[in-house]
């Protein structure tokens, strides 16, 4: 037997494993077949109707709006089967459907004439009042209408599992677990836009109402908490406030139009103009905005490169800045040129603007440069602020221009001097510069440790910075009079949404999550120090959810770093018992940041019996610059020896963890690390790497953005003068030394990690005769998109782990079933 089949014989009949088996199995009902309790059946009785719904044309829609008021009713409301004496012969059954594993079965409603049945939320498709139902870890709610009822005491409810470990209970919880699909379905707000005096909010709420998306957008009166206004397209965008009045530019069906809020009158100020964006206000007359023209269809046999960015399927498009009057319509043009133009910030005056323009230049990392420029809006002149390799933003307040680029901005200004003289800086680390002119820069914030990803201007003259600080997303105020760092303090640890006013005593709209709070937004008065609720998703959709706690959890590394993390602990831990865990990380210099939910959502793998390890190794930013600096030609050296170790320190000091069957994952750079990994260690009992990097050279060469973040990771290294860098740490070139069972995920359409990266690891491991799957979501790209595509993704990988770290391969074969 060879050592990887003797580990998984050791893993899976190891003592604790089969308890845990057991357990699960016999935690709720015994039996696999079993009537489910009439007590715990709640019915709302319908009134009757004049027309049977079964001979009406629209009787489907009928259904569906009958059960709709009930399908988000969580509480044990109604009254219970066993005790109904109805007269009517329609009515609407609520039960729980709670389950420890995955399970299979047939549900059967007896009594009624008609049966419809909801999941979740969702009609499920069934044969007569039969439905065979597949319910993932967790708990379910179904909900059903029974039509043609005669008799109600002979109205009951049969749940047949399709194995003896699949049972179910119908008790009702006090709070129920999470789910996918309330996770991807609650509401958030992702516009916030603040007028002027900080009165007026537009405001725009995505959610997903039975399995269909949908938005709200509406502005919000703060002072007297009504809304005045709504739009019914919801497309409307690009919003800009008149930097004094109640007035709202915004491109609406790509027509620039004006809402007055006095009068609330609309003015069509423009005809139909493709690819409009970026409105600002220059004056009261007059709107400033990019426009975009796309590239000419070039010959549709081939296509000759004329540079690397010429994979970018948009880079030969080119966008220009122009103004227009509001009075007239009439349009003039800014900027000209081949290159084109973004445009960065309008001068309070309106007789200035800072735009900037993307060169392709392979001279030097990171292989691209920016050239920065202000320009007279009267005379058309242009004046040079200098061409730079590293620059996010540029932005005024009052007559100054700031800027937040790396720590290598203007040869190095924003380096952290107690670096040591080896070591290259990392520009994702972002810096907060002062201009002195167009070869010449304060450096303001070197000794500040969190990353500066952007700033906004202000009333009060200060500046408001959104900045990575540690695992989370948080907001400073920065005095240019004296250079002080202030925090913004509210309850929200990852900020997702930012609006400020431009009134002498700042006020701001600030949204975002936390590690176990959905997303709320607040109003803060900087002035008072005074913060207001302005809207909180947790009532409208997780009021029904205890979120269980999480812990902070760190270790010091080898070299005396201290390696942050968190723990998150299962529905109804006992420390007393054990569980099965999951590792995640990412690597790729950005934390894996403390938000309530996301693409990978920690708290629903809790939910589904795991101890969940988040952990941010060495090279993350908005840990300082000595931190992050450790990325730069590392591709996961220092990473992976935190990893490990953090692993085998977290293992140590939770013994109810089962160091037998614990999981590792990444996605992209964190994919890389979990190949990487997975030839390092074999401590992990399952991987999973999703759009992960196996072979460095073959992301540098091919992947859209791979030789622009080479130009940081590999900074000042190729295949050519470094081939060991490129080889031994590119995972494919030590597959011989895996053993544990990987799981490799792709989009087959990802232009960032090309899906080759996935399939070199696939062929060296299926060659090698290891155990290992590829599955490619179809037509998606890095990230997995859509409801559907996003539930089985989640539902993919779960079963996975399902499989390896708790013996349970049915919901990896019921999502993939084994091929003829």
């Amino acid at each position: 037997m060879n050592l990887q089949k003797l580990r998984k014989t050791q893993r899976k009949f190891s003592l604790a494993h089969l308890v845990a088996a057991l357990a699960g199995a016999f935690a709720l009902q015994s039996m696999a077949a079993l009537a489910v309790d009439r007590e715990h059946v709640r019915v709302h009785v319908l009134p009757s109707t004049p027309v049977t719904i079964a001979d009406s044309d629209q009787a489907s829609g009928l259904r569906d709006s009958l059960v709709r008021p009930y399908l988000r009713q969580f509480a044990e409301s109604g009254s219970p089967l066993s005790a109904l004496q109805a007269a009517s012969a329609q009515s609407v059954l609520r039960v729980p459907m709670r389950v420890n594993r995955f399970t299979q079965g047939k549900i059967t409603v007896a009594g009624a004439e008609n049966v419809t049945l909801y999941l979740n939320g969702t009609r499920v498709s069934g044969s007569g009042n039969e439905f065979n139902l597949h319910l993932e870890t967790g708990d379910h709610h179904l909900v059903a209408l029974a039509e043609g009822v005669e008799n109600w005491s002979e109205v009951a409810l049969q749940w047949e599992g399709k194995a003896d470990h699949d049972a179910v209970s119908s008790a009702w919880p006090e709070y129920w677990r999470l789910s996918a699909e309330q996770l991807y379905d609650a509401p958030t707000i992702n516009t916030t836009e603040l007028s002027a005096d900080g009165r007026y909010l537009v405001m725009r709420k995505s959610y997903t109402e039975h399995g269909e998306s949908q938005s709200q957008l509406w502005i919000q009166d703060l002072d007297n908490n009504r809304v005045v206004y709504r739009w019914n397209n919801t497309g409307v965008g690009s919003f800009a406030w008149h930097p004094k009045d109640h007035q709202l530019a915004y491109v609406s069906g790509q027509k620039i139009q004006v809402l007055d809020l006095d009068d609330l009158s609309v003015t069509e100020v423009t005809g139909s103009l493709p690819g409009v964006s970026g409105l600002r206000w220059l004056n009261n007359n007059r709107v400033v905005f990019s426009w975009n023209k796309d590239a000419e269809a070039t010959d549709s046999i081939s296509k000759r490169y004329q540079a690397l960015e010429d994979r970018w399927s948009s880079f030969r498009n080119r966008s220009h800045i122009y103004s227009v009057a509001l009075d007239t319509g009439a349009i003039k043009p800014l900027t000209s040129g081949n290159s084109g133009f973004s445009l960065l910030d309008v001068h309070t005056s309106g007789e200035k603007l800072l735009v900037s323009s993307r060169k392709v230049d392979y001279a030097a990392p990171p292989h691209f440069a920016v050239a920065l420029f202000e320009l007279d809006v009267t005379s058309g002149e242009m004046r040079d602020l200098g061409t730079h390799r590293t620059f996010n933003q540029a932005l005024y307040q009052g007559d100054e221009i700031f800027v937040v680029a790396g720590p290598e901005f203007m040869e190095g200004a924003g380096r952290d001097p107690s670096l040591a003289d080896d070591k290259l800086t990392n520009n994702y680390d972002g810096q907060l510069y002062r201009l002195q002119g167009e070869n010449a820069a304060d450096a303001l914030s070197r000794r500040f440790a969190p990353a500066i990803s952007g700033a906004m201007a202000l009333g009060n003259g200060d500046l408001l910075l959104r900045v990575t600080e540690r695992d989370g997303t948080q907001l400073y105020r920065f005095d240019p009079r004296n250079g002080r760092y202030m925090k913004v303090s509210v309850d929200i640890e990852v900020v997702d949404q930012v609006a400020v006013s431009q009134s002498a005593l700042p006020r701001l709209v600030i949204g975002g999550t936390s590690a176990t709070t959905p997303q709320k937004l607040v109003r803060v008065d900087l002035q008072e120090g005074r913060t207001v609720e302005v809207w909180n998703s947790a009532p409208l959709a997780y009021e029904h959810n205890r979120i269980n706690d999480i812990q902070e959890w760190s270790f010091t590394n080898k070299h005396g770093d201290e390696i942050a993390g968190r723990v998150y602990y299962p529905h109804d831990f006992d420390e007393n018992k054990t569980y099965p865990a999951l590792v995640y990380y990412y690597g790729g210099t950005t934390p894996v940041q403390r938000g309530f939910t996301g693409r990978y959502p920690f708290n629903l793998w809790a939910n589904q019996g795991y101890v969940v390890y988040v952990l941010q190794p060495t090279g993350a930013i908005g840990y300082g610059q000595r931190f992050s600096a450790r990325h730069v030609n590392a591709w996961g050296e220092y990473t992976a020896e935190d990893i490990i170790q953090g692993t085998e320190e977290f293992l140590a000091a939770h013994p109810f963890v089962d160091a037998e069957r614990v999981g590792h994952m990444g996605a992209s750079y964190g994919g890389f690390m979990t190949m990487l990994l997975a030839t390092m260690t074999d401590m992990y009992a399952a991987s999973m790497s999703h759009a992960g990097i196996s072979n460095i050279t073959s992301y540098w060469g091919q992947g859209w953005w791979g030789f622009l973040y080479s130009g940081e990771a590999s900074k000042g290294s190729f295949p050519w003068n470094n081939p060991d860098l490129y080889t031994q740490q590119s995972p494919v070139f030590h597959a011989d030394k895996v053993t544990t069972p990987m799981l490799l995920i792709h989009g087959d359409a990802d232009t960032n990690v090309p899906p080759g990266e996935s399939h070199n690891m696939y062929t060296a491991l299926k060659l090698l005769d290891r155990e290992v799957e590829l599955v490619e979501y179809k037509g998606q790209d890095h990230h997995i998109i859509g409801r559907d595509a996003r539930l089985h993704w989640w539902g993919t990988y779960m079963a996975w782990f399902a499989k390896h770290l708790k013996d349970e391969p049915e919901w990896w074969q019921h999502l993939h079933p084994e091929a003829n």
